[in-house]
């Protein structure tokens, strides 16, 4: 069953690397990198992030308190750790960029940035885990990667300390184990009837808002 899950994610991955090579050459990685934003831009994204990880710990946390399984239960609460370790982490960047909390809740969301996490609120909170998860394991590796570009692009041309970009290392790797556990619950949905075509729909999706959470920040970075 593994083997036939690994295959599904496989498949559902390459069915998007369209939309996954748009999000690795995203011009706002490549502005960041040529330092072609202003360090006054930065607040934007912060403010923006600060409402994507709130409703992703929410939608999580629903996801993690109605598991079906143990794996179901084990996933979820370990995606929830990784995502309040970030939210912490979202703070003390905020900091660096002189923002207080209050100021993070007063932000004003835009529709387009945090589209991403409505969508994962209801993916983990309404969809079956095994859904959640199979969008959850495509997505990260791009998320992850940006992340990743901006951090050091941060460093390098904007001056900032390694301790004041963790955030941007927390979603560098998803871990072996976690993995491991997220293509066992994938390959319980589909043994409960999941349909292989939820599976994919939920990996398409996740990874078009990604794209429009970046397409955002582009757009309103450069007005």
């Amino acid at each position: 069953m593994t083997q036939r899950v690994k295959q599904l994610i496989a498949e559902s991955r390459s069915a998007m690397i369209s939309t996954e090579e748009q999000l690795l050459l995203h011009p706002y990685m490549e502005a960041l990198e040529k330092k072609g934003l202003g360090k006054g831009k930065l607040p934007l994204f912060t403010v923006q992030q600060h409402y994507v990880m709130k409703y992703n710990v929410m939608g999580v946390e629903v996801a993690r308190d109605r598991a079906a399984s143990p794996n179901a239960n084990d996933f979820m609460s370990e995606v929830v750790h990784n995502l309040r370790a970030a939210s912490d982490a979202l703070d003390h960047f905020g900091e660096s960029l002189g923002l207080s909390t209050e100021m993070l809740y007063k932000g004003e969301p835009l529709s387009g940035a945090i589209a991403y996490s409505m969508y994962v609120y209801w993916l983990a909170s309404k969809r079956t885990t095994a859904e959640f998860a199979a969008a959850f394991l495509v997505g990260m590796p791009s998320w992850g990667a940006n992340c990743i570009r901006v951090g050091r692009a941060l460093q390098a041309n904007y001056g900032f300390a390694k301790k004041d970009i963790a955030f941007f290392d927390t979603f560098s790797i998803v871990s072996p184990d976690l993995e491991k556990v997220g293509l066992e619950v994938i390959a319980e949905g589909l043994d409960h009837g999941v349909d292989t075509v939820l599976i994919r729909r939920s990996v398409r999706l996740l990874l078009r808002y990604e794209l429009m959470f970046w397409d955002t920040m582009w757009e309103r970075s450069r007005s």
